[in-house]
């Protein structure tokens, strides 16, 4: 599904997500899901210690078996917009979160659980500015609403997704957030603006 969703850019998405992480000693991965994006930070970086946060079960059960072999990864059940943990990160990351949250709710929590001279890395969807790739944009998203008819578990995705990411204006939201935090900010759009990084790195 993900895969469909993206335009099969997710994996594009994601190598500029750890384009972004470099030598940290520690990380939180927010709305972590099935732990794709969390095993490559574990792999990029092998000697930090990384926590995957997610409030599915399902999800977090398959994350947890797909991770055995990642001794430096651990997860826990919880809801991003509530997490209270007894520690502070170098890095916080969460891809496809921040549509759903309230932005000055997750960067408060973000900024509570992250080191002095560490960042934040959030990712998302949005919709292109573009007319043109606006048009492509509504078009894909239609066929997707026509291959959901003979595949039910994704129709509701397909039919919701689009119009979330329409309403949603978590870019802005995020960064004026951060800004406010005296994070140092910088967004960067991805794929003709039909996504984009946000990132608030905590000055000493």
């Amino acid at each position: 599904m993900v895969h469909w969703t993206t335009f099969g850019k997710d994996i594009l998405w994601k190598n500029k997500i750890l384009e972004q992480i470099s030598s940290e000693k520690s990380v939180l991965d927010l709305a972590c899901g099935t732990g794709i994006l969390t095993r490559q930070i574990a792999a990029k970086i092998p000697q930090a210690k990384i926590i995957g946060v997610d409030i599915t079960s399902t999800y977090l059960q398959v994350a947890r078996q797909k991770s055995i072999s990642n001794k430096n990864i651990s997860f826990i059940d919880g809801d991003a917009e509530k997490l209270s943990l007894d520690r502070k990160f170098d890095c916080i990351t969460s891809s496809y979160l921040p549509k759903y949250c309230s932005s000055e709710i997750l960067v408060k929590i973000c900024f509570d659980h992250l080191n002095d001279g560490g960042k934040i890395v959030l990712h998302d969807f949005i919709y292109p500015t573009n007319k043109f790739v606006q048009k492509l944009w509504n078009l894909y998203f239609k066929v997707l609403l026509m291959v959901g008819i003979f595949i039910p578990s994704w129709n509701d995705v397909f039919e919701k997704l689009p119009c979330l990411i329409r309403s949603s204006n978590w870019v802005k939201e995020c960064e004026r957030a951060m800004k406010n935090y005296g994070l140092k900010t910088n967004v960067q759009k991805l794929t003709w603006g039909c996504s984009s990084i946000v990132t608030g790195t905590k000055t000493v």
